[in-house]
């Protein structure tokens, strides 16, 4: 198969959307071709059946010379793609749809937010298939939709034998955002021991969020813990493993409702997790009822963390064991593909839409 994958980002050195240049090469290793088209575009070493398209944000290009640029390698790179994988980007399914379908080409949009716009509706309208890492990642009802897991790296976040410290070391990596609720672990950690860290991996991704990570640090310190709590700002996907690696407990405030992949990448590494977001009931099995706590409820989280913080090292090395090996049996990135394309095979083969819904992952 030779494939058009379009996203928003191709830069392996971005903190947010690195992890889809991981993405991109694993796609060049089951298809003949891959050509991928990013609004923006950086540092990258993709194989060389991989051909990467920029629409210009790197240049500062209006968004009408994105749209228009965006037509022109839809339409002169056709014959280089068999079927089309969209990612994150319902716009792109509705400005391309339409030529997709006169060419003849299957669509999929990956989409996993628990959020769902008019402009996502649309799109699920327009396409064929609709790739989602968890039943709570795409929540319009469709029989279009395919729960495929999340693409971990587990080689690159590789599991980690950690040792008993005298300093609990608990991290979270996400965007500085409202929508990610750090101000609940903030209140949490405060009730921790004085020989504990809470190191904040991350930073805002538009202006407005500059505020929010100003009242962060301001929480902190009128509750006594400012030393103790550290904002290490925006870190590249490729270099978070010895991040992970030096922690004790990972805990994700979010209330996105849909899988963070942060989470995955921590568990890879065998590190204990705690979250708030109802879409990690389905993947944490029968770790849900002590790993997940309510959201905004920080007594609750504190409880869970001095749990974790009770245990033994060898408790929570057994509990990390089973956490990478639900990433590795249901979310790897190295079985993604597979597990994407066999979908496109099948449609290929003439399977109508409208066929019954996979509420979990093909087999491995």
């Amino acid at each position: 198969m030779k494939i058009l994958v379009i996203t928003q980002t191709i830069d392996k050195s971005d903190s947010l959307l690195g992890f889809v240049h991981g993405w991109i090469a694993e796609f060049a290793k089951q298809c003949s071709q891959v050509t991928a088209i990013g609004l923006g575009v950086g540092t990258h070493e993709l194989p060389e059946n991989v051909h990467v398209l920029s629409l210009g944000k790197e240049e500062g290009r209006s968004r009408i010379l994105y749209a228009l640029r965006f037509l022109v390698f839809v339409v002169s790179k056709r014959k280089d793609y068999d079927a089309v994988f969209v990612h994150m980007n319902p716009e792109y399914v509705l400005l391309g749809g339409g030529l997709w379908r006169l060419m003849g080409k299957k669509v999929g949009l990956w989409y996993a937010h628990g959020h769902a716009s008019l402009m996502l509706r649309v799109a699920n309208r327009m396409t064929d298939l609709v790739f989602t890492s968890t039943t709570g990642g795409f929540t319009i009802p469709s029989s279009k939709r395919r729960v495929v897991g999340q693409g971990i790296d587990c080689r690159r976040f590789s599991f980690v034998a950690r040792k008993l410290c005298t300093i609990f070391s608990v991290l979270t990596v996400a965007r500085i955002s409202p929508v990610k609720d750090i101000e609940t672990l903030i209140k949490a950690f405060a009730g921790l021991p004085s020989g504990s860290v809470l190191d904040i991996v991350g930073a805002p991704a538009v202006p407005k969020d500059e505020q929010y990570l100003e009242g962060l640090k301001t929480l902190a310190e009128q509750l006594g813990i400012g030393e103790r709590v550290n904002f290490l700002g925006a870190v590249p996907n490729a270099a978070l493993q010895p991040i992970y690696a030096r922690a004790d407990l990972f805990v994700n405030t979010s209330r996105t409702g849909s899988f963070d992949k942060t989470v995955g990448e921590a568990m890879a590494t065998g590190l204990p997790v705690l979250t708030s977001n109802p879409a990690f009931k389905e993947v944490l099995q029968d770790h849900a009822a002590d790993l997940i706590f309510a959201p905004g409820d920080a007594n609750g989280l504190l409880n869970r963390m001095q749990a974790v913080l009770a245990k033994s090292i060898s408790e929570r090395q057994a509990l990390g064991l089973e956490l990478r090996a639900i990433i590795e049996e249901q979310h790897s990135l190295a079985t993604l593909p597979d597990r994407i394309l066999s979908h496109y095979s099948l449609q290929a083969k003439g399977q109508k839409i409208g066929t019954p819904v996979d509420l979990d992952p093909p087999p491995l």
